[in-house]
């Protein structure tokens, strides 16, 4: 499994944001092969993380590519700067008692 860590620093209206997210940019997601999830973390000091799952590598950088070009057309008003990206294999993931594994 590989992830997409997005970590934008400044963001105004974080809860309009995420809805328009959700409601945007998940379906997209959704549609592309391997996806796993996609996770809003709110922070403090109008700090947002996003978190995307993909089976593989090469779905993971088309999908970041397909995320940061709909933040830019739909939330850029909300956005100070660029964010900090972080891609890589997960290497451990552990499934709350009872889970299935992926």
């Amino acid at each position: 499994m590989y992830a997409v860590i997005r970590k934008f620093n400044k963001m105004r209206s974080i809860d309009e944001a995420a809805r328009r997210a959700e409601s945007g940019l998940a379906p997209i997601l959704r549609q592309s092969p391997g996806f796993q999830g996609y996770y809003i973390v709110k922070g403090e000091n109008d700090m947002v993380v996003s978190i995307t799952l993909f089976d593989a590598q090469d779905a993971i950088r088309e999908a970041h590519r397909r995320a940061m070009d709909w933040t830019r057309k739909n939330i850029s008003d909300f956005l100070e700067g660029e964010p900090e990206v972080i891609t890589g294999e997960v290497i451990v993931s552990v499934p709350a008692q009872g889970a299935i594994a992926a």
